[in-house]
């Protein structure tokens, strides 16, 4: 990690703290881990002396994304034309999917993430939450171990989602017994991990985050531990809501989801779910009281076919929001910027029928940056400041898919999208992606690696 000179930067999109704008014509000084100053002409000024200068002229600068939901265990059963959601039911779908998932190994688990987290690197995003809760007994419990392996490899912050189902099949749940665990092992897991591998530093690369999977999949037990866990260890909760599940809690527990999980306490701002588009008006102001955040996927609603989340309504509210890929059972890419661009144009298609307008374009990038490491409660990274964290992404503007665009670069991502990988992916002051090439790693030895282990998987 050296110190870095982004000179003659055409636009950095800047928030100090008062909202995110776009500073024309500046250079961008980082010193270690952190950004120093964003001023024009900081070449001339002796701070930046020793600084490896990076020509920056026509980038536009942004913040690094965060992604604050994913699967990506999943990336080992994407593209798959048999398992087209529009063809399947859900409960299809599960019954054809969780056998394959049931099969993964360790190695499986460990090369997924790779092709994961690259892919997200790829697309300028600097901060990813896993949620991890497939533990076939075959693999291990060292799964987990192995994906803040591949995060140390390529050089992203890692957020380790430990999820776990543990409500067997035979009393309700979609989960084969061959990936089930006990609320004791799953939770002797978690304070594991959280001993082994949380830094609640600034600017830390790894942290913990106890999620187990979905209220539907689990019992009462697994949830009411889980929050005795987190808070004496001072880590984050998340689990999955409002996917479709509430009818079911109904029947099962009396209540919707919502309440069903603010009853044993699993809400409050040390708590992020995801989706929740099928939650009403009262349970999204319930949301908003507690300071619950909610991880919005825009991508799954193309495939799944339910309802456009609403973020209009959210965003009134006072609900915090962020942005999330989701897994390959429901996007088969993982490229948080894509979603940016899928969140406003799914927001723009049902505007007509909500009764909030749709937030500002450049909302959704604060959605995917700001937003995200609010829930994941972050106050280091999501930002471009001096001493925040160095994690941004630049693109070279001085291209065709660019021209009329270059007016206005805080809305580009989600009015315009960005479809082509960043010119460079910058983590915490160090270079993990530039000029088409992971620095010091194989890409296409990586990519082959990652084939052989998904080979050894029968489909």
């Amino acid at each position: 990690m050296g110190n870095y000179l982004l000179k003659n930067c055409a636009a950095v999109m800047v928030d100090d703290g008062a909202g995110l704008n776009a500073r024309r014509n500046v250079d961008i000084l980082t010193d270690g881990p952190a950004i120093k100053a964003i001023e024009p002409h900081l070449a001339e000024t002796p701070q930046s002396v020793g600084a490896e200068v990076i020509d920056a002229s026509g980038w536009f600068v942004y913040p690094g994304l965060v992604n604050t939901h994913h699967h990506f265990f999943q990336t080992f059963v994407r593209n798959r034309a048999e398992l087209d959601w529009t063809k399947l039911s859900v409960l299809e779908w599960l019954d054809r999917i969780y056998p394959i998932f049931s099969q993964l190994t360790e190695d499986c688990f460990y090369h997924s993430s790779l092709t994961a987290m690259a892919e997200l690197i790829k697309h300028g995003c600097t901060t990813a939450l896993d949620h991890q809760y497939c533990f076939p007994r075959h693999a291990g419990k060292y799964l987990v171990d192995r994906q803040f392996e591949a995060a140390e490899r390529l050089g992203i912050r890692y957020h380790a989602g430990r999820g776990g189902n543990t409500l067997p099949k035979s009393e309700g749940s979609t989960i084969p017994d061959a990936m089930l665990e006990t609320t004791d092992e799953f939770l002797a897991d978690c304070e594991r991990l959280i001993d082994r591998y949380h830094d609640a530093s600034p600017f830390s690369l790894r942290q913990v985050v106890i999620s187990p999977c979905q209220p539907v999949n689990s019992y009462r037990e697994t949830f009411v531990e889980s929050v005795a866990l987190a808070r004496d260890k001072g880590v984050f909760l998340h689990t999955h809501v409002g996917e479709g599940e509430s009818p079911v809690m109904e029947a099962r527990h009396g209540k919707r989801t919502v309440d069903y999980l603010e009853e044993m306490g699993f809400a409050g701002p040390d708590v992020f779910y995801a989706h929740c588009w099928e939650l009403t008006h009262t349970e999204l102001a319930k949301l908003a009281a507690s300071g619950t955040g909610v991880s919005h996927c825009p991508e799954p609603v193309y495939l799944v076919g339910a309802e456009v989340t609403d973020i209009p309504a959210m965003a009134a509210l006072g609900v915090r929001v962020g942005l999330g890929c989701d897994g390959s059972a429901s996007n088969d890419n993982s490229n948080l910027m894509h979603c940016i661009h899928s969140a406003y144009m799914l927001q723009c298609l049902v505007a007509s029928s909500r009764s909030h307008p749709v937030p500002a374009p450049a909302e959704f990038l604060r959605f995917a940056t700001t937003g995200s490491a609010s829930l994941l409660g972050r106050a280091d990274i999501g930002r471009l400041a001096p001493g925040m964290a160095a994690d941004l992404f630049a693109i070279d503007t001085r291209r065709m898919d660019y021209v009329g665009t270059r007016h206005d670069p805080l809305s580009l991502p989600a009015k315009l999208g960005i479809g082509m990988a960043t010119d460079l992916t910058m983590i915490n002051g160090r270079i993990v992606w530039a000029n088409g090439e992971f620095p010091g790693i194989d890409e296409a030895e990586m990519a082959a690696e990652a084939e052989a282990t998904l080979a050894t998987i029968d489909f």
